[in-house]
């Protein structure tokens, strides 16, 4: 979706282009390099590994396009929230930390960091992947969905007729809790 509404806003009709969205997720990059298509959209380190193989070479990035489209959203029930407020602060605060760490080190330092959990990625793949994300101004320093934040997913979501009423910020997004953590962090 986020795709097509970058092709879009770029006056690019995705009727107009042969888009197969039939592949697998965790395929496309494999049947890319395989052949399949002049294009592909990538999630990292698929991206990178078909630069480094030298199956492909990233051109843009649908994420810089788009603008801040909050991909990671964490929800739970009202009930919940009011009933467990503490541990929510505290699930919230730990993610801030980790953004926190993110904007205050290095790409290598980030690299080995999350190493243990992209162990089939090769050291210096993640140290450039995380050098892209950082050129690319990828992560935010907070958590906090912003209001602008949301009506462009709601924008996406509209283009791409997934909603036909756009819901109201308030009724959906509670900030509270990482407004709180930004503060304290």
């Amino acid at each position: 979706m986020v795709f097509e509404y970058v092709l879009k806003q770029n006056g690019i009709q995705p009727s107009e282009l042969n888009i197969d969205q039939s592949i697998d997720f965790g395929s496309t990059a494999a049947a890319f390099s395989g052949g399949k298509g002049d294009y592909t959209v990538e999630f990292e380190p698929s991206a990178t590994a078909l630069e480094e193989e030298g199956a492909g070479c990233v051109v843009s990035s649908v994420g810089v396009a788009s603008g801040y489209v909050p991909y990671t959203a964490f929800s739970a029930k009202k009930s919940f929230l009011a009933t467990h407020k503490k541990t929510v602060q505290s699930f919230t605060n730990a993610l801030q930390k980790g953004m926190k760490y993110v904007s205050s080190h290095t790409a290598s330092e980030i690299a080995e960091t999350i190493r243990p959990a992209f162990s089939e990625t090769k050291p210096d793949t993640l140290t450039t992947i995380v050098e892209r994300y950082q050129a690319q101004d990828t992560w935010k320093d907070d958590l906090i969905f912003t209001k602008d934040s949301f009506a462009l997913l709601l924008d996406i979501l509209e283009d791409a007729e997934v909603i036909t009423k756009r819901p109201d910020y308030n009724a959906l997004v509670t900030d509270e809790f990482a407004i709180k953590a930004k503060k304290e962090s």
